[in-house]
């Protein structure tokens, strides 16, 4: 059964093809994606690699957690499954346009 790995700390230049070809050092790759930001298109610096077996996971967590990929050291870990999570609330936070606090001429001196 495949096993997938997250890989964070990438270079924001390394490609899904550059990630596979990295990990195959470890065994066979069935996919590799490196996560990109929707409104940049530019890398977030982490990724996800798939390995055919656990074994050759567990190699590549060996050969590459706390190695450099093309000059930066990388982090590698088994995935963990996403959890549920509350959705994200939008809008601001607190308080309101044109909002005072107090009472009157607050902060005014009477002559």
């Amino acid at each position: 059964m495949a096993t997938k790995l997250y890989v964070g700390g990438l270079p924001y230049t390394t490609t899904d093809d550059g990630l596979k070809t990295a990990f195959a050092a470890a065994g066979n790759v069935t996919s590799a994606s490196v996560i990109m930001d929707k409104m940049t298109g530019r890398s977030k610096g982490f990724g996800f690699v798939e390995m055919a077996t656990e074994e050759e996971a567990n190699k590549a967590v060996e050969m590459f957690n706390g190695n450099e990929i093309e000059g930066r050291k990388v982090r590698v870990d088994i995935a963990r499954p996403m959890t549920e999570r509350p959705p994200r609330r939008s809008g601001g936070g607190g308080g309101g346009f044109n909002r005072r606090s107090g009472g009157g001429n607050s902060g005014y001196g009477t002559f």
